[in-house]
């Protein structure tokens, strides 16, 4: 076999194809990352992690290893919080990075993780910063939330009247383009009691997903900012797992499982196909 290695592996159940390319020089077109995400035609997954040298994308950062990202539909994102776990787990598990702490360059900039023995992995996430608010509309029905930088953009409806069980987020949520003009990931929440959230999010470029890692860390500020502080953990629950969340200014970290489950090759003739 002659194809391009691949590995799968997951964050609570947010899937990724991870692409080992050291040197950069894997042409990843739109069309090529969502036909490799497509759940019918391709490998599957909500995005693509492509594994490498920070030199070789000429990008600053003080990691060895950029983790370059895509949402499944091919557009580039700045960061997964559920990604960087698993982009660090391959790291180690392939012998690019010893157990412990090192870190991550991403385009939100260098995220330090540290990669346990029990092969959890935790990330510092940098600030998670309220930049305002906004409105979502689900099923036609407004909601009002807080608005988050978590290196990326996010909106957080934390509800106390209804269950985030019973929302249909199986279509696009609307949202103000105004606010969000590169589009923005949609967390809706539950408190279950102190330090307790249940979540559920609509990704950009995805659709909903069974967790995202920098989702879980605005939905934790938004909820403590509701509450009148900027400090505070919790865990979330998401339908693929919990996760475990701190916050306070200017800094916030996110913990949780990361898994490697699958490798092989991709097929070069499929390969060449799926990128016209």
């Amino acid at each position: 076999m002659g194809g391009i290695e691949f590995l799968k592996g997951h964050g609570t159940q947010n899937d990724f194809v991870l692409l080992p390319d050291a040197a950069g020089r894997l042409d990843l077109t739109e069309a090529r990352i969502a036909a490799l995400c497509d759940r019918h035609r391709g490998l599957g997954a909500d995005g693509v992690l492509r594994i490498v040298r920070a030199d070789a994308l000429e990008l600053p950062s003080a990691g060895e290893w950029f983790m370059d990202y895509r949402n499944a539909d091919g557009s580039i994102a700045e960061m997964c919080g559920n990604g960087v776990r698993v982009f660090a787990r391959y790291l180690v598990d392939s012998g690019l990075a010893a157990e412990g702490g090192f870190v991550v360059g991403t385009r939100a900039g260098d995220r330090p993780v540290v990669v346990h023995p029990d092969r959890s992995v935790t990330v510092q996430m940098g600030p998670a910063t309220i930049t305002g608010t906004s409105v979502t509309v689900v099923a036609g029905r407004p909601f009002s939330g807080v608005a988050v930088d978590v290196g990326n953009p996010h909106l957080v409806t934390v509800l106390d009247d209804t269950d985030v069980a019973d929302l249909d987020l199986r279509d696009q949520p609307d949202y103000d383009h105004d606010v969000f003009p590169n589009g923005v990931n949609l967390e809706f929440v539950n408190r279950l009691g102190e330090g307790a959230l249940r979540m559920r999010v609509h990704e950009r470029g995805v659709g909903e997903t069974r967790a995202c890692g920098t989702g879980t860390v605005a939905a934790v500020a938004a909820a403590f900012h509701l509450a009148g502080t900027d400090t505070g953990a919790s865990t979330v629950d998401i339908p693929g797992g919990r996760v475990e969340v701190t916050v306070s200014r200017g800094a916030s970290t996110l913990s949780g499982p990361a898994e490697i489950v699958a490798r092989g090759e991709i097929d070069d003739a499929w390969w060449a196909a799926a990128g016209s």
